[in-house]
């Protein structure tokens, strides 16, 4: 085989290999520093809160479980005071409650989760596509493998504004966030990828509502929230005198925007009642797992792999999963982040019952930076949320310039035989 060849064979090889080292290094954490020592809970705390200030001028909750028990707490704002019992906007966390108000209907037999959701659909349907709309079922839209390529992100409506109907905001929605596509149709084939849709849920809110013929706040008032004790937490009208004041992340006062799409971006909660929620997936002191809602099975399915993305698994029915746990399992949960600054993150492993709620405003991304460095701090494992969002940039870097490297090393090799080879 020619010499050159052979090099560049080499070459591409070498590279190939440091681009798997580089992934790992990047999902093992190599050179990364832990919040706080292992099992140190305060001192998570402490980092956690030295985050706050440094980053954020708007409020925050945090709330630490462990073995399924509070461990640990922080409650701060540059305004109005906030504890366990402020309720937060918590946007897109808000899918992850929507799927166990569907999950309930399918252990009542009333919906087949690998049905087409449009038999149960009247109000509404998907628009015609080059791919059948019939392979769009249940299962596929909780877990973001619909094939729909909306993109949403939803904006939300301010003060005065009226709000559309369900149907109307699928069929054009009106407060697409600028450079999302928005338009909720079949664009993808079904099942063959993962891609997150918002217009999914948006869907999934219409279908409990055609199937129960209740408003969809009033069903999972009843059927979720009330068995769980989450009697504060609701998808429309907060109570004023508990809702935080909401803040841009310069730290100006920000618009309060209401939703349609209130089971993708918009249920109002607090730390106290997502702590019954985190304590439900999984038997604890005080909360057997499902508490009656949904039984362990069910738990057991939503949090099974239904979706990977670059080879690794990351979704489940309706929730993110971040890492493996030492258990065969993973550790599970939901981030949300709105228009302008609110930022969250709920985590937990259900093997261990420990835990995390982070609920701001003030930042686009404080919330999710401390449930990834929690996550990291649980299981020695970099979420892909984190690797994407905060050390894509380094670890380029450090991609490049090893591949520098590589290719240097190349070209003297290659240079250097040239030298020796003798002379016609």
């Amino acid at each position: 085989m020619n010499r050159t060849v052979v090099i560049v064979l080499a070459a591409i090889a070498a590279l190939a290999a440091w681009s798997v080292l580089v992934g790992a290094g990047a999902r093992e954490g190599w050179g990364r520093a832990m919040p706080a020592a292992t099992g140190d809970t305060e001192g998570f705390i402490r980092w956690a809160e030295s985050r706050y200030t440094a980053e954020s001028k708007g409020n925050i909750a945090i709330v630490l479980l462990d073995h399924g028990r509070v461990a640990g707490t922080s409650f701060n704002s540059h305004g109005r005071s906030v504890d366990v019992h402020s309720l937060f906007q918590v946007a897109s966390l808000s899918k992850w409650l929507t799927a166990w108000g569907v999950m309930t209907l399918v252990e009542q037999g009333r919906i087949d989760l690998d049905a087409p959701v449009q038999h149960y659909l009247t109000r509404w349907q998907l628009p015609p596509s080059e791919f059948s709309n019939d392979e769009v079922t249940i299962r596929r839209l909780l877990s973001h493998t619909s094939g729909l390529t909306d993109d949403l992100g939803f904006l939300g409506f301010g003060p005065g504004e009226e709000l559309p109907t369900i149907e109307q905001e699928l069929s054009h929605t009106s407060d697409v966030l600028p450079g999302q596509n928005g338009v909720v149709h079949v664009g993808a084939r079904p099942g063959s990828t993962w891609r997150y849709s918002g217009g999914g849920y948006l869907i999934l809110q219409l279908l409990i509502e055609e199937v129960t013929h209740e408003s969809f706040n009033d069903y999972m008032r009843r059927a979720v929230f009330e068995p769980l004790g989450m009697t504060a937490s609701t998808f429309v009208d907060p109570d004023p005198g508990r809702l935080v004041d909401f803040y841009a992340a310069d730290g100006s006062p920000a618009v309060h925007y209401r939703f349609t799409a209130t089971g993708a971006a918009s249920l109002y909660t607090s730390a106290a009642d997502l702590t019954r929620f985190l304590k439900a997936q999984t038997g604890g002191p005080d909360a057997p797992s499902g508490r009656g809602v949904l039984s362990r099975a069910t738990l057991e399915a939503m949090q099974a792999p239904e979706a990977g993305l670059y080879g690794l698994p990351v979704w489940g029915l309706g929730p993110t999963l971040y890492a493996p746990n030492s258990a065969g399992g993973f550790v599970i949960g939901h981030d949300g982040s709105n228009y302008p600054a609110i930022n969250t993150t709920a985590r937990i492993d259900p093997a261990t019952g420990n835990g995390i709620i982070v609920l701001s405003t003030g930042s686009t991304t404080l919330a999710r930076e401390i449930g990834g460095e929690w996550l990291y701090w649980q299981t020695g494992t970099v979420g892909l949320d984190t690797i994407v969002l905060f050390d894509l940039s380094n670890i380029l870097i450090v991609f490049a310039a090893g591949a520098l490297v590589i290719v240097a090393c190349a070209i003297l090799i290659g240079r250097s035989g040239r030298r020796r080879a003798p002379s016609a």
